[in-house]
């Protein structure tokens, strides 16, 4: 379970960082055909929010255990 949990949210930092190359390559090219920029960042935004809410659903459930002390 701890290793499906860690793969999604690896996948998901990816697909982060996909979508935002994606809006870099938009913003630079600047084509009025091709899709607006704010859908790669959005998609970004709610790629994010995704993988907030899995940490905090594995955190609460036990499945993931902060560390107490981190220094």
């Amino acid at each position: 379970m701890v290793f499906i949990a860690k793969l999604i949210l690896v996948l998901l930092m990816l697909f982060m960082v996909y979508n935002l190359m994606r809006a870099l390559i938009t913003m630079l090219r600047n084509d009025p055909t091709k899709p607006p920029m704010t859908r790669y960042l959005g998609r970004r935004v709610g790629a994010s929010v995704l993988a907030i809410i899995i940490i905090v659903l594995l955190l609460a459930s036990g499945v993931l255990e902060p560390n107490p002390r981190p220094y």
